[in-house]
C-alpha cells in the first residue's frame, strides 16, 4: 500500500525487525567461539597512563582515526576514566577527543571492564595479552567485533604488531578488518 502511512505500533514494530537482525548476527558472532581469555592479573597503578593505539578492528568511531592516544586515569572511587584523542581522517584532520567512564569487573584480577560508552549502555573491554614490561597489549571482546593494540610508544616494531594480528585472528576475529592507526611524530600526544 504505497503512500499509506503505517500506524505508530506498526512502524515500531517495523524499526524493531530492521535491528534486530544487526543485533542477534553481532550477539550469535561472539557466541560461537568461547570466551577470549583476560590475563590472569593486571596492575592497575601501573598499568595507568598513556597508551598509543597502534592497530586492531576499530570501532566506527575509530575507522579513520590517526595518532590516537588512549589515557587511563585511576580515580579515587575505584573507576577508570578512559580517555580517547584523535585526528579524524588524516593527520591534520580535527583533533577528538572521548571520555569514558569504565569499572573493573570483580573477580576478573582487574582485567576485565565495563565501559560506558553512551547512556546507561555499557561495553566490554578485556586485556587479553599484556607484554611483561607493560610496553604493549591488545585489549579485546567476547563478540570479536572491536579489539585494540595499544603502546608505550607510538613506534612499534612490524613483527609485534603482525604478533597482534595473528592472536586476534587465532581467538576467532576476522583479520580483513585490521586496521593499523598511523602516528605521525609531533602529532600524537597533543
Amino acid at each position: 500500500m504505497a503512500g499509506v502511512a503505517l500506524p505508530v505500533r506498526a512502524r515500531l514494530k517495523a524499526a524493531r525487525r530492521r535491528w534486530a537482525a544487526p543485533l542477534l548476527a553481532v550477539a550469535s558472532a561472539g557466541a560461537s567461539h568461547p570466551p577470549v581469555p583476560p590475563v590472569p592479573q593486571l596492575d592497575l597503578p601501573r598499568f595507568m597512563g598513556t597508551w598509543y593505539l597502534v592497530g586492531g578492528m576499530p570501532t566506527p568511531f575509530e575507522r579513520t582515526a590517526w595518532n590516537a592516544v588512549q589515557t587511563y586515569t585511576l580515580r579515587r572511587d575505584g573507576s577508570i576514566l578512559t580517555t580517547l584523542t584523535f585526528n579524524q581522517g588524516g593527520a591534520e584532520g580535527p583533533r577528538k577527543h572521548i571520555e569514558a567512564p569504565a569499572r573493573v569487573r570483580p573477580g576478573t584480577g582487574n582485567a576485565v571492564w565495563d565501559v560506558r560508552v553512551f547512556g546507561p549502555f555499557t561495553s566490554q573491554y578485556k586485556v587479553v595479552w599484556l607484554r611483561e614490561d607493560y610496553g604493549l597489549m591488545l585489549v579485546a571482546r567476547d563478540a570479536r567485533d572491536y579489539a585494540w593494540v595499544f603502546a608505550r610508544s607510538p613506534a612499534v616494531p612490524e613483527a609485534e604488531l603482525e604478533a597482534a594480528r595473528r592472536r586476534l585472528q587465532g581467538w576467532g576475529y576476522d583479520p580483513g578488518k585490521w586496521r593499523y592507526v598511523p602516528q605521525v611524530a609531533g602529532h600524537a600526544a597533543q
